[in-house]
């Protein structure tokens, strides 16, 4: 049986291709065989750090390389064409978040992959987070009685490291398809569906733009009711100051009908906390804890998130299991959910989310 996966990277004008590579090294089924990307400057760079072949175009790559499986860190409105053409090929396919600029792209790399029986995932790698899964455990557990309220802040800036990060497209929304809500808030809206097993039925939003010099807005905000009656705010910007921490402003909190908690995330570090606040009976006589957790170093996108993930999909593939944690359907259902903030944003009403 294989044992090793030849690993394709398409695109490296974003923030995570580079970052992903420690990842890969540390996997013990992984072999990076090629990247490509049309800018001559970054396959040079990205050559001299591994030692990697490069390609300026991903179809030659695919041809001629034959891997088993590609990342791929294209422009949101290009990355469908090269999933798609991937999983003809029998290639199975990763694709950074959110996998397109619009729902039905998504959805059209899931039915490719289904069509071609080949994996289709993309890294939402907070649901792979110890403080979420914990919080999942709770909310499971009824600690917190029926869920009610949620918030999710994500704010993180600003526009200028898009532009270092060689990954200017970003900004312009033909290409990325909006602004902070397609590439910030999607995390967030996955991860409550997640964490309460629910979808999302309804959306208020609001996007706003500051800067003037791009087309794209750089805050958004939304109002998501669940099926189930929880509601979520979400507050996501590009404009945290350059002096804020690491340049992360990250909040996550639920509350129900027992009890509610809390999660800032440090971006940066390998500690974290959490509160938990409970009436029920099953916490005894503490109804108050403070949980804290301690995450092994681990160097690459996401640290031990990135690694875990990277490992999962490798032997998943290996193992000829394709029902990923993150499938294809979760990516095009947050997109749906990321569409309907846009167009209630534009009706300035309360829209009900449009599924397949």
């Amino acid at each position: 049986m294989k044992q090793e996966l030849k690993v394709g990277i398409i695109g490296l004008g974003h923030l995570h291709p580079f970052t992903y590579m420690p990842h890969f090294q540390s996997c013990p089924y992984t072999r990076v065989v090629a990247a490509t990307d049309a800018k001559a400057e970054l396959r040079e760079s990205f050559t001299r750090q591994f030692g990697v072949e490069t390609y300026a175009d991903w179809q030659p790559m695919l041809d001629r390389e034959k891997p088993d499986l590609v990342y791929i860190f294209l422009p949101h409105c290009e990355c469908a064409d090269a999933a798609v053409a991937a999983a003809e090929r029998g290639i199975h396919v990763v694709v950074e978040k959110p996998v397109a600029h619009t729902s039905g792209d998504a959805a059209r790399i899931a039915a490719a992959c289904r069509e071609n029986k080949v994996l289709f995932s993309t890294p939402y790698l907070w649901r792979y987070h110890p403080v979420t899964r914990k919080m999942k455990e709770v909310i499971d557990s009824g600690l917190l009685g029926e869920i009610v309220g949620c918030e999710g802040r994500c704010a993180a800036g600003g526009l200028h490291r898009y532009i270092d990060g060689h990954s200017e497209w970003m900004l312009d929304p033909k290409k990325s398809g909006g602004g902070p809500m397609y590439n910030l808030g999607v995390h967030w809206i996955d991860l409550y569906r997640w964490l309460l097993n629910d979808e999302i039925e309804t959306v208020a939003g609001k996007n706003v733009r500051v800067n003037q010099k791009y087309e794209i807005e750089d805050n958004s905000f939304a109002i998501a009711t669940f099926s189930k009656g929880a509601t979520l705010a979400l507050d996501i910007s590009y404009t945290v100051p350059d002096s804020y921490p690491y340049g992360r402003d990250l909040y996550l909190a639920l509350r129900g009908t027992l009890g509610c908690i809390n999660f800032a995330p440090s971006f940066e570090g390998t500690r974290q906390t959490m509160m938990i606040c409970s009436n029920s009976p099953k916490f005894g006589g503490a109804p108050r804890q403070i949980i804290e957790f301690e995450l092994d170093p681990v160097p690459g996108y996401c640290g031990s998130l990135g690694l875990e993930y990277v490992n999962e999909i490798a032997r998943q593939i290996l193992d000829g299991n394709l029902e990923t944690f993150v499938n294809g359907d979760d990516a095009v259902k947050v997109l749906e959910v990321v569409e309907a903030i846009y167009r209630a944003d534009k009706a300035a009403a309360t829209v009900k989310v449009e599924y397949r």
